[in-house]
């Protein structure tokens, strides 16, 4: 899917100096020996001055591709990003490996506003972060064209579309720079964009002209499993319980008041788990953020409010208790899962309520016809993606028009192929029922009816009299619920949202009503499995499960990184990541040069933190021989 380009090897950046060259940066200031996907051509790209528009997944190294051109190149680059918790982390992590680099938001005085922009203006910074809102502004403008700039990076670059899932009128404005600083290289990036989307974010940011990058969506490592709801707070207790213990996840819910019942639901339970939503006080958010970023294991319950752009490498799990609006939705927050390759799990939970809440607040939006058109379509891809029972990784990608050559075998389609049985018959009965009362009813009346229950509503409206009374007593309630929820994703029925949610008969159900139909459903299982299985092995190394023998060095390290990120102030992924932990356990350097060699470690972070990890592995040598 990527766009063809010459060769690139370390001769593509021959006369640069040591200092500007991009693999001298990524080894030296990053700690790696080698760029990954597309990162190479993209950093050329833009160190020879071109613009670049970049779609590469969460995960997938997309900070690199900006932040190492913009060293290369003489002056400063901004960089364009929709939250300041994600400036805050990303400079954090930028200092940690001995970059000048600082962002200008509201959440700076005037005195230290001041202070960051005469060190722009002095050429002491090589990346300044920035909020659109503030980029825009006349002054901030003004200042820019004063300083040496190296180039503009505009990350989360779906922001721009108003077809995405995460649209900021903010970005519309963002096409000046490319009048105001011609000369000035622009990139912008995302992780997830269908074609519609990637259109328009070349088009509204003039960057039709650019090239374009267009890595795998693929993410292994991640582990995909959908299942409907089935008392869904016994679902997750049981998957948190079995698989979870003491991870750090996030979990989305569509209100929030769900947010903050399932939040204090989980504390009941044990977890340490908070709230995050945007009806939630300034101060209360930024503090339960830095407590997700600082602390380990904690569970953020949030609505989409939350995370995008959190650069948390170790959240293990991300468990939707709610149907996202779209597959683009999906993936983008399923992708702040397992950011570091290690192995992950995307649990999704739905239920036939979600589709009729979510078609409500379709059919109430305040967009044009062809917009609420559009969204009903992307609601019934997602709803597809989950009643689907091929493997669930191929239909994902096939969204993002890439094509996977074999079955993945890391979702729960592949690792437990579903049962489906011949459902005409019920299908015929629900159909019939649904006609019969006049298709002005919701699915709870219409499965009353079915099951022949005594209710004041079924007798109000003489249901009771109906030939289709009584006729499917053979069924739970949750089965005839699963029946219906998966007619509607088929498209043999539908919720109008604008009549109280009636279900209604559509065109494509009379071959089934007339018998020239058969219809094969998955089978509701009759105890939700949400157990442990088999994981993915192309993750690598890194996930490799650490020895009772190493558990004591294992548990040293982490407490040692802990202990040296809070005396900064930072997160513990800012000092070390857990796979350059993981190397470090099993390389056991000896040195500065063998502890160089460690992937994540470069020149600025060895001085600040080599001495003490060399140190404590000095340490458990010294207990090893001692008791050799």
């Amino acid at each position: 899917m990527t766009e063809s380009h010459p060769a690139l090897t370390t001769s593509a950046f021959a006369g640069a100096t040591s200092a500007g060259n991009p693999h001298f940066i990524l080894e030296h200031t990053f700690g790696y020996t080698e760029f990954r996907g597309d990162q190479e051509a993209i950093i050329s790209t833009l160190v020879a001055g071109d613009d670049a528009l970049v779609l590469m997944p969460t995960g997938g190294g997309k900070s690199l591709c900006y932040q190492i051109p913009a060293l290369a190149r003489p002056g400063c680059g901004i960089v364009i990003s929709p939250l300041i918790a994600l400036m805050q982390d990303q400079v954090e992590a930028l200092r940690a490996a001995g970059v000048s680099a600082a962002f200008l938001n509201s959440s700076l005085g005037f005195d230290e506003a001041q202070q960051i922009e005469s060190r722009l203006l002095r050429g002491e910074l090589e990346l300044l972060y920035l909020a659109p809102e503030r980029l825009l502004q006349p002054r901030t403008l003004d200042l820019l064209e004063r300083a040496e700039l190296s180039l503009f990076a505009i990350d989360e670059a779906h922001c721009v579309s108003q077809w995405g899932h995460d649209f900021r009128a903010d970005y519309l404005q963002l096409s000046c720079l490319h009048q105001r600083f011609p000369e000035v290289p622009r990139v912008a990036l995302t992780a997830t964009a269908d074609q519609r989307t990637r259109r328009e974010i070349a088009r509204r940011l003039d960057l039709e002209s650019a090239r374009h990058f267009v890595s795998s969506f693929d993410r292994p490592n991640i582990q995909y499993r959908i299942a409907p709801k089935n008392n869904p707070k016994r679902q997750l207790l049981q998957f948190l319980n079995t698989e979870q213990q003491g991870n750090a996840g996030v979990i989305y819910c569509l209100s929030r008041g769900k947010v903050e019942s399932t939040a204090e639901w989980l504390q009941q339970q044990g977890f340490n788990a908070l709230p995050y939503h945007a009806g939630l006080a300034a101060q209360v958010r930024a503090e339960h953020q830095r407590r997700f970023l600082r602390e380990e294991g904690v569970i953020m319950v949030a609505t989409i409010a939350f995370g995008m752009g959190i650069d948390k490498p170790d959240v293990r799990f991300v468990a939707h208790l709610d149907l996202p609006k779209s597959i683009e939705a999906y993936y983008q927050e399923t992708g702040r899962a397992g950011r570091d390759g290690e192995p992950a799990t995307a649990l999704l939970l739905y239920g036939l309520e979600d589709v009729v809440k979510l078609s409500q607040m379709a059919a109430m939006s305040e967009g044009s016809e062809e917009h609420k058109r559009q969204e009903r379509q992307r609601l019934d891809a997602m709803l597809g993606l989950c009643e689907i029972t091929s493997c669930r990784r191929r239909a994902l990608l096939r969204y993002f028009e890439e094509e996977l050559a074999a079955d993945c075998g890391n979702c729960d389609t592949c690792l437990e192929a579903p049962a489906t049985w011949d459902a005409t018959d019920a299908a015929r009965k629900l159909m019939s029922a649904i006609y019969r009362s006049g298709q002005r009813f919701g699915a709870a009346h219409v499965i009353d009816v079915l099951r022949g229950a005594d209710t004041e509503k079924v007798r109000q409206f003489g249901h009771d009299k109906l030939s289709t009374y009584g006729i499917g007593t053979d069924m739970s309630a949750n089965e005839w619920r699963a029946i219906t929820r998966q007619l509607v994703v088929r498209g043999y029925l539908r919720v109008n949202a604008e009549a109280f949610n009636a279900l209604q008969l559509t065109e494509q159900c009379r071959p089934v009503l007339r018998g020239e139909e058969a219809l094969q459903l998955r089978t509701l299982p009759k105890t939700p499995s949400t157990r442990a299985t088999k994981r993915d092995t192309r993750a690598g190394d890194a996930s490799a499960e650490v020895s009772v023998q190493e558990q004591p060095l294992w548990d040293a390290l982490r407490a040692l990184r802990k202990s040296l990120a809070e005396e900064r102030g930072v997160p513990p992924y800012v000092v070390f990541h857990d796979a350059t932990l993981r190397e470090m356990l099993s390389a056991r350097p000896r040195n500065t040069t063998e502890m160089l060699a460690i992937s994540g470690i470069g020149d600025s972070k060895l001085a600040k933190f080599g001495e003490p990890f060399l140190a404590l592995l000095r340490e458990f040598e010294g207990e090893l021989s001692d008791h050799a």
